[in-house]
């Protein structure tokens, strides 16, 4: 069994000093996971595409007031919801807008019919979760599919960590039913 690498520590100090490689470093390293995560809320690729462009200016303009360099990612996850949030009462949105997103290619070897499947797959977990109430897909999101803890998704969304958990609770409850009512 090869070594586990160890995982490198994010260059946070030297973009705090105003190094632009650094800034690159982390801008690649979260791009897609913020996208995918804002784009699970909002519904629309060119808003999320902009609240994730506004998370980094912001994310630039406040790095300052960071205290812990580790929880980078989970202050930066907290500066995307805050765009969401504020993305909401500025349109006054109820339900976000279901737009169909373009899949990236895949490079991962399987056939055409895997990657149907899967296309398939997701395009039916995308949809169960445009029906959950936004504060419980967030969670959800961030639990699942960013794979952040309870603490640290409370210190992203705001809420009491108990909150968390009865969101959770309700969103994954919820899920399987939608799940069990499928055809």
């Amino acid at each position: 069994m090869p070594p586990v690498a160890e995982p490198v520590p994010l260059p946070v100090a030297q973009a705090r000093a105003g190094n632009a490689e650094a800034w690159r470093v982390l801008f690649r390293r979260y791009q897609l996971p913020l996208y995918s995560y804002v784009h699970e809320l909002v519904r629309h690729d060119q808003t999320s595409l902009d609240l994730v462009q506004e998370t980094f200016i912001r994310a630039v303009r406040h790095l300052g007031r960071l205290r812990d360099d580790a929880k980078f990612g989970s202050w930066l996850f907290g500066i995307a919801h805050q765009q969401c949030i504020q993305h909401w009462r500025r349109s006054r949105m109820e339900q976000p807008f279901d737009e169909e997103s373009a899949d990236l290619p895949d490079e991962s070897g399987e056939g055409p019919a895997e990657l149907l499947v899967r296309a398939e797959q997701a395009a039916q977990f995308r949809a169960l979760l445009a029906q959950l109430p936004p504060p419980q897909r967030a969670v959800i999101t961030l639990f699942f599919l960013e794979e952040f803890s309870i603490e640290e998704i409370a210190g992203i969304t705001g809420a009491p960590p108990g909150t968390v958990k009865s969101r959770l609770h309700h969103a994954k409850r919820t899920l399987k039913k939608l799940l069990e009512h499928q055809p």
